[in-house]
């Protein structure tokens, strides 16, 4: 495994007219500090825009009208990795370089096991390198697993891993994905958050897959696939849905 940990970030910008300056800071200023750290593998992000929205589900509505999705990837030692970045956080505050804390909400901060990549035999590429891989967007699908180690649970990866990802792979403008378990929350003085209910490892699945088509375009056939899955049952109920959505990538100064 390429990576150890990756972190995510569901942000919300409470001022609608901050976009610009949200953006100008996170790909001028945070991102690239960031990237410079020897225990960040990458990072990015992505757009919820308004076309993305509408075909955004959020049955869990603390996740719900999004703006933006962020993820990094880190190095072994985790543990190090982590608090080389997190050190990073607070430096960046004390040198005053936070201006979005006074516009920005965060819902979700937290730190995912990566569990497994998958490649479409078209991209050539491996799954490790799919993050680095130019893309148009994401779809991302985040689930509660009650039961993480029940029988259930293991049937439903194992369908996951040998039907439903090789299955949305097939699919064109699919190049890859990834899945990953939920390890812990991340609580820092510098991103509060009410940090929602208490969660225990393995209690979140997520699943990225990286578009090199509009990921608009490609939504209606990732959800028709899904919608069949679901009416036969195919996954079984050791999931329940809580987000589900296709999100764009961001071109400095153009998609400000």
């Amino acid at each position: 495994m390429f990576s150890p940990l990756a972190f995510f970030s569901f942000v919300r910008l409470t001022d609608p007219a901050r976009h610009r300056d949200y953006n100008e800071w996170h790909q001028l200023d945070h991102r690239p500090e960031n990237l410079l750290l020897p225990g960040v593998i990458w990072g990015d992000r992505w757009a919820s825009t308004p076309d993305c929205a509408e075909l955004t589900t959020a049955p869990a509505t603390e996740y719900d009208a999004l703006d933006y999705i962020a993820m990094y990837w880190f190095r072994a030692p985790a543990e190090q990795s982590v608090a080389e970045w997190t050190d990073l956080g607070e430096q960046s505050f004390q040198w005053g370089r936070r201006p979005e804390l006074s516009y920005v909400e965060r819902p979700f901060l937290g730190f995912f096991e990566p569990v497994k990549g998958y490649a479409a035999p078209r991209v050539l590429v491996s799954a490790e390198a799919l993050p680095f891989r130019p893309n148009r967007g994401i779809r991302l699908t985040l689930t509660r697993v009650p039961d993480p180690h029940g029988i259930e649970a293991e049937q439903a990866f194992r369908w996951h891993d040998t039907v439903g990802m090789p299955g949305l792979l097939a699919l064109p403008g699919v190049a890859g994905g990834w899945t990953f378990s939920f390890q812990r929350a991340q609580r820092h003085p510098v991103s509060p958050h009410d940090g929602g209910p208490d969660l225990s490892p393995g209690s979140l699945r997520l699943r990225l897959l990286f578009l090199d088509e509009d990921p608009v375009r490609i939504e209606p056939e990732i959800r028709g696939l899904e919608a069949k899955w679901a009416e036969e049952g195919a996954s079984g109920a050791a999931e329940e849905l809580l987000l589900s959505g296709p999100l764009r990538t961001i071109i400095p100064w153009q998609d400000w």
